[in-house]
C-alpha cells in the first residue's frame, strides 16, 4: 500500500474537507468516531474545520483516517 500526504483541512467547510481528503486518499471523520457520521452532524448549515489530526503534511497510508473538529460558521460566512 502506498502513502500520501495529509492535506490541510483547517478553515475548509466540512464538505470541502471531505472532498480534499478523498482526493488525497484519506478518510475524513469526526474526532468522535463512535458518534454519528459527519453528514448527520453537519446538516443543515455550514460547518468549518477547526482542528485536525494528523497534521497537514504528515505521511500516512492511503485509506488512513484524518480526524477533524468543526464548528458551525455564522450564517453567511465561510
Amino acid at each position: 500500500m502506498t502513502d500520501t500526504a495529509v492535506p490541510r483541512l483547517v478553515g475548509l467547510t466540512v464538505p470541502e474537507a471531505r472532498r480534499r481528503g478523498d482526493e488525497a486518499g484519506v478518510v475524513v471523520t469526526s474526532r468522535d468516531v463512535d458518534g454519528p457520521p459527519l453528514g448527520v452532524l453537519t446538516w443543515p448549515g455550514t460547518w468549518v474545520v477547526t482542528d485536525q489530526e494528523p497534521r497537514p503534511g504528515a505521511r500516512v497510508r492511503r485509506g488512513s483516517v484524518v480526524m477533524i473538529d468543526f464548528e458551525r460558521a455564522p450564517d453567511g460566512q465561510t
